[in-house]
């Protein structure tokens, strides 16, 4: 599944919403997930199929009821590609870090020698 489809999907509070309950409770019916929600059928099941586009969630029929579930791989894939925009950060934060440290060092030998003299 594409990331930008992925990121798109969970834009929306309504859409992570929905996860949020999945995640709590995979495998429910449609009627469940309405419950918690404040839209109408429509409008669910509407962000249901753009969850399923993106690969983050599954049905399944059983009988005359389709259960929905929580497909976490999409947002693993994500994960991994974020990794190395994390590592990045990481790297710049840290001679961020190492530069207020020296500055902050340097200022303290400064002001010790001000004072002995």
């Amino acid at each position: 599944m594409e990331t930008e489809q992925v990121f798109k999907a969970v834009a929306d509070h309504h859409r992570r919403q929905l996860l949020d309950s999945l995640a709590q409770a995979n495998g429910q019916t449609l009627t469940k997930l309405c419950a918690s929600m404040p839209m109408s059928r429509i409008g669910v099941m509407k962000h249901l199929d753009i969850l399923e586009q993106a690969g983050l969630i599954t049905t399944r029929k059983v009988g005359r009821e389709k259960l929905h579930f929580l497909d976490p791989t999409p947002l693993q894939n994500v994960d991994s590609w974020l990794s190395g925009y994390r590592q990045l950060w990481n790297e710049r934060m840290d001679r961020l870090e190492d530069l207020i440290n020296r500055t902050q060092a340097s200022e303290q030998a400064k002001e010790q020698k001000d004072a002995k003299a």
